[in-house]
């Protein structure tokens, strides 16, 4: 990690000092996407789209109209309309309940307390609209999430792989590229926060090849949040 970090002061000129770390929420806090990745093969299905789970891991962060739309038009040669939208994206919530048994990606309650413990601020960076989003982490991870320290669906115009989602979250908490690490597992997450400019660490907790994340500019991935404690200096 001292190599990552040294490579990316030289390509931004830069010194590292972080202030707070950004946490995706999918894959990242809780072991959900095998149940998204499920919802959503089975919904394009439904429609005859050519989408595999390994699709829904690649396409992870995106909204749901984007994601839609991204393979709506190889089969109907036009873009899905906004009840197409809404009736897809209400199969893959309703198969998504229906299947989903979530819990915490194992050790990262462990590592948000070390975090914490080291003074550093603790951010939510999620595509999610969900409205019971800080009950449900307060439930998960007492202590550690704030209101004004959350990005979501509701905050952004443009969602990830744009970089608004962590630009807003730096601007949330008067912050500089330099002065946050960001901890995804998604490919468009991951080049959401490198387009921001900050340090980002990709955790492979999914089915993705490392590459996937190390080609949207990771600088460093590991395959476990174990991983990343053995291997954290802050």
């Amino acid at each position: 990690m001292q190599e990552a970090i040294r490579l990316y002061n030289q390509t931004h000129k830069t010194t590292l000092q972080p202030k707070a770390v950004l946490f995706d929420m999918d894959g990242v806090l809780f072991d959900s996407m095998p149940f998204h990745a499920k919802a959503w093969y089975e919904t394009m299905q439904q429609y005859g789209l050519d989408f595999t789970e390994y699709d829904a891991y690649l396409n992870e962060g995106r909204t749901g109209e984007s994601t839609i739309n991204a393979f709506f038009p190889q089969k109907y040669n036009r873009e899905a309309t906004p009840d197409e939208i809404k009736e897809i994206y209400r199969i893959k919530s309703e198969i998504f309940n229906r299947i989903s048994d979530i819990h915490p990606i194992k050790g990262i309650y462990e590592f948000l307390k070390k975090v914490k413990e080291a003074g550093l601020m603790i951010f939510l960076v999620t595509g999610s609209g969900q409205k019971s989003l800080l009950d449900t982490l307060n439930k998960n991870f007492p202590d550690m999430f704030r209101q004004d320290r959350m990005v979501t669906a509701f905050d952004v115009k443009y969602g990830k792989p744009h970089p608004e989602p962590y630009l807003m979250a730096l601007q949330k908490g008067h912050l500089l590229a330099s002065e946050a690490i960001v901890i995804e597992n998604a490919p468009l997450g991951v080049r959401s926060a490198v387009t921001a400019g900050i340090f980002t660490i990709g955790i492979n907790t999914g089915i993705l090849r490392d590459e996937e994340l190390y080609n949207e500019g990771a600088n460093i991935v590991f395959p476990s949040v174990s991983e990343l404690m053995n291997h954290w200096v802050y």
